[in-house]
């Protein structure tokens, strides 16, 4: 286990504190670059890797990292979080697959259903295996300058419902978007030299100042 993970899990219980679902996927990446947001912020939140249910109750937020969404989703519901995630008061971050499994429908997939933490329907596989990775500047709603984002195997929102407010869009689809304290991104900016997403996130989604 890498010495940062080691860190975060002792960590004492009953801190309010940013939980990254360590299933499977960009898990450590993630926790990195929030401890590094939350250090640029001025913020003293710890950052913990969220291995059983129990764990999320006493968060601020959940990260849903990216990885495998079929995989995640079958170890969301073999270790009982289902319930726990759909009913969690506190915030949201979820790239790439983490879009995925947060999606309400999903365009041609049927082996898992989705948590449905918010009105949207996504393609999964948006841009086929002729373009599994790619990388484009995008502008997102207040941002001053261009986020330089990674997209691998990225899916795209197709239909958002009139609650959730888009962030950015390419010409396939939606690749950002909110509702509440909740935030969706197809992209992986945690595998990105850019914090801002992370800190917007903190900032302005969660409104940690």
């Amino acid at each position: 286990m890498p010495s940062h993970l080691k860190r975060c899990s002792q960590i004492v219980a009953g801190n309010a504190a940013v939980g990254v679902l360590a299933l499977q996927g960009d898990v450590s990446e993630h926790i990195s670059a929030f401890e590094s947001a939350i250090q640029n912020l001025g913020l003293t939140i710890p950052v913990v890797p969220v291995r059983k249910a129990e764990q999320i109750l006493d968060l601020m937020a959940l990260a849903i990292p990216g990885g495998e969404s079929t995989t995640i989703m079958r170890l969301i519901d073999k270790n009982g979080m289902r319930n726990i995630i759909q009913n969690f008061k506190g915030g949201i971050f979820a790239t790439c697959a983490g879009m995925v499994v947060s999606a309400r429908d999903l365009i041609n997939e049927t082996r898992f259903t989705p948590l449905d933490l918010l009105d949207i329907t996504v393609n999964r596989n948006a841009f086929g295996r002729q373009r599994e990775s790619f990388e484009a500047d995008l502008q997102i709603s207040g941002f001053d300058t261009p986020f330089h984002a990674i997209f691998i195997r990225a899916p795209v929102i197709t239909r958002a419902g009139p609650d959730v407010t888009i962030l950015a869009e390419i010409p396939q689809g939606i690749v950002a978007a909110k509702k509440g304290k909740k935030l969706i991104l197809s992209f992986h900016p945690e595998i990105s030299h850019d914090l801002r997403m992370h800190e917007y996130f903190l900032k302005d989604v969660l409104g940690q100042k």
